[in-house]
């Protein structure tokens, strides 16, 4: 089956890929890095309400802020595709290889944190918090760079291509800050077992 459908010649007279199929690694991308983001989002406010730690509330603002725009780009991407924003196909389906990943207490993708372990974040507060933050959103980052990096393999979309490549650098990028800011605490990357 087609992931895209030819939508013809564009005003350059270039052939263009246009209309991602409901099944596609386009369409599933947008919506699982979407529903990842959401989660990164979530977290981003919790710890920014947790702590007044400038260094960390610096991180989750710009967390927010670039994960809520992307999330908006991908979303906006799918309605003008004519797409779902939601699907009854297993997360991470489109990458087309099975992945042992069990959905579990809220967690839909490898990285994303449990309900049990959103719920303890809104218990900590301070550096107890900023420490399970940055632990949580290590893991997190590590779920979306595997995800991104899927997508850029499997891309035939060349914009969404290049948004799925500066996810993969930049959240690399972050996850090294998040480690320098966990050693800075006296704490390691990896989340406790609840």
């Amino acid at each position: 089956m087609p992931a895209l459908v030819a939508s013809g010649t564009s005003a350059s007279g270039s052939s263009s890929l246009a209309v991602p199929a409901d099944d596609s690694p386009e369409a599933g991308f947008a919506r699982d890095m979407a529903t990842h983001h959401q989660q990164a989002v979530d977290l981003s406010f919790i710890v920014r309400d947790r702590t007044t730690d400038e260094p960390t509330r610096t991180l989750a603002f710009d967390i927010i802020n670039t994960q809520a725009n992307q999330r908006g780009m991908m979303m906006g991407w799918l309605d003008q595709w004519g797409l779902s924003q939601h699907t009854s196909a297993k997360p991470m389906a489109w990458m087309g290889m099975e992945h042992d990943y069990q959905p579990h207490d809220g967690s839909l993708m490898p990285g994303m944190a449990t309900n049990t372990q959103l719920a303890k974040l809104r218990s900590l507060s301070g550096r107890d918090a900023e420490v399970f933050y940055l632990q949580l959103m290590i893991e997190h980052h590590k779920g979306g760079v595997a995800m991104a990096q899927g997508y850029v393999d499997a891309a035939k979309n060349d914009s969404e291509k290049r948004l799925a490549q500066s996810m993969v650098t930049a959240q690399t990028s972050e996850m090294a800050l998040m480690t320098d800011m966990l050693k800075e605490r006296g704490a390691a990357p990896g989340v406790p077992a609840s």
